[in-house]
């Protein structure tokens, strides 16, 4: 019964990564294409969606938590009690997966974006300081 918990908890984890990776691709790519440029921003996007990816199964899979109903708990754990998997625990392992894998997306994406915001006021006023083409051909 645990190995079945662990396949699925990975599989909803892995299904709810995937799903963001396709809703924030566009973003994304606009994103890398305004500060890393259109020739290497579809690496960078392919990157990204593996970090996603990534970031998303191991917040949702979480192992420690899921020893619980393996190994033994209480005071002498020898005798302690191992949790048993009923129906209740298995819908609050599902929901754990899924608020886990999106919150730690969440935190991924936001330090993203503060990073990409402060690439593009650099990238900004590199521009603006830089002078126009037709501003430097005139005498």
């Amino acid at each position: 019964m645990f190995v079945t918990l662990l396949l699925v908890t990975f599989a909803v984890a892995l299904g709810v990564s995937a799903l963001l990776a396709v809703v924030f691709s566009g973003s994304l790519d606009r994103i890398l294409q305004r500060i890393v440029g259109p020739d290497i921003s579809s690496s960078w996007l392919k990157y990204m969606k593996f970090a996603i990816l990534v970031v998303g199964v191991s917040g949702g899979v979480r192992i420690f938590e899921l020893e619980r109903y393996i190994t033994p708990q209480g005071v002498g754990c020898k005798d302690g009690q191992i949790l048993q998997l009923s129906t209740d625990r298995w819908i609050l392992e599902l929901y754990r997966t899924i608020i886990g894998a999106l919150q730690d997306i969440a935190w991924m994406l936001l330090v993203f974006f503060v990073v990409a915001l402060i690439a593009y006021v650099i990238v900004r006023l590199a521009e603006m300081r830089r002078p126009k083409a037709s501003e430097a051909s005139q005498p």
